[in-house]
């Protein structure tokens, strides 16, 4: 029996999720492995008062670290096999534990996640880009109130710049980071409770994504995630309680950030010159998708095209590499062909036509020969996939 279950249970009472966000009720959540699902406080399975958890065999619901719904109900599930430390699985489990709540809510400022896919990494987005976030981190440092307004200043007129350019770009991360900051918050707020290093060395940790240029070029959807944290922690500074009506406005937090500050107008900016660092974060973030796609094809094994009407069910936002009309999914994909779901846990490469869910093709490199029937290949780790098949050299082709 993994450790750590009983904690975690008795921690997460709701006087303690009161402490990380105002109002924050308790959804169920699922800690697992490969062998075992443990769940809590689902409502199915409450009627036994004197056991903690219920203990489920593993099915392929229960993949990666997110909010599902399982029975029909809210739940939060972490991979125990990917931390080996209390305080990450905790703040972990708070994290998607706060999308739980977030779905209670009826949250609906949900981006367009076609907007990351096809995110622009020119140079002049980039450039602002990178000043706007060192700006944002300068003003949460600064005490002095009017360097700390300059910087705040800065920020938004640099942000405004960029809409003016990109807008649609922006609406995406403005919703990712109302989405995703509120989440990482109570993430970084039970982080720093539980665990043994000192302040700055949390703060660090969490602003790593903010900061660090070539990070925050290279994973933009992930990179919202510590601007929204920081939008957070700065409207605790300036407007105390604003989390109490979150959820029944409908501006995204950099929206309430600008009510706060409605005078950024006086700093208005000037056409930017490209840093040469810029030029090369760029050159590097688009070089590190063309190596992931590289080291995709080099791997040992059968290549394996399955080709037809396929529709994405699921999958990691937080792992897919964009290139192109081609999306690369680190860590999972859930599938549906003929009618039937298949979960495949490995690097595949899906090619898209009109829209992130259509797939008309998935590339995926199987270690083990693929049993060969008449009408339909048995895949190790995927299933019995049906359709017409040839084979050439090293490779398979399936059409469903």
């Amino acid at each position: 029996m993994p450790q750590y279950l009983d904690r975690i249970a008795e921690d997460l009472v709701q006087a303690k999720l009161e402490n990380y966000w105002s109002g924050f009720e308790l959804v169920a959540y699922a800690l697992y492995d490969k062998r075992k699902v443990y769940l809590f406080n689902h409502p199915k399975f409450s009627n036994n008062p004197q056991c903690t958890y219920h203990i489920l065999s593993w099915d392929i619901q229960f993949t990666g670290d997110t909010m599902i719904l399982y029975e029909e109900y809210p739940t939060a599930i972490v991979n125990l096999d990917s931390y080996k430390d209390y305080e990450d699985i905790y703040s972990v489990l708070i994290h998607e534990l706060f999308h739980g709540y977030q779905y209670i809510k009826d949250e609906k400022r949900f981006p367009d996640e076609m907007m990351g896919i096809t995110y622009p990494l020119s140079q002049e987005n980039v450039e602002l880009r990178n000043q706007e976030r060192a700006n944002l981190y300068l003003a949460f440092l600064e005490h002095n109130i009017i360097k700390k307004k300059h910087y705040l200043h800065t920020f938004i007129a640099l942000r405004e710049k960029r809409t003016a350019k990109f807008e649609e770009y922006l609406t995406y991360e403005k919703l990712i980071e109302t989405i995703e900051g509120p989440a990482w918050y109570v993430e970084f707020r039970a982080y720093s409770e539980k665990t043994s290093k000192d302040c700055d060395s949390v703060l660090t940790k969490y602003a790593q994504q903010l900061i660090n240029k070539y990070e925050s070029t290279s994973s933009i959807r992930r990179s919202c995630y510590s601007s929204g944290l920081f939008l957070c922690l700065l409207l605790n500074e300036l407007s105390p309680g604003w989390m109490e009506s979150f959820f029944d406005r409908k501006e995204t937090l950099y929206e309430l950030l600008i009510q706060q500050e409605g005078d950024y107008m006086e700093n208005s900016i000037a056409d930017v010159k490209i840093s040469s660092e810029t030029v090369e974060v760029v050159h590097l973030a688009i070089e590190k998708k063309w190596k992931a796609v590289e080291e995709f094809n080099k791997q040992e094994g059968i290549h394996l095209y399955i080709e037809g009407e396929i529709t994405a069910v699921s999958f990691d936002p937080m792992n897919i590499i964009p290139l192109e009309d081609r999306l690369l999914h680190k860590s999972f994909i859930k599938v549906r062909m003929n009618n039937e779901d298949f979960l495949i846990q490995q690097p595949v490469i899906a090619h898209i036509d009109d829209g992130i869910h259509n797939i008309n093709k998935l590339h995926l490199i199987v270690e083990n020969k693929p049993i060969e029937n008449i009408d339909s290949l048995i895949i190790d780790g995927v299933g019995v996939i049906k359709g017409r098949y040839k084979k050439q050299e090293n490779m398979l082709h399936v059409l469903i």
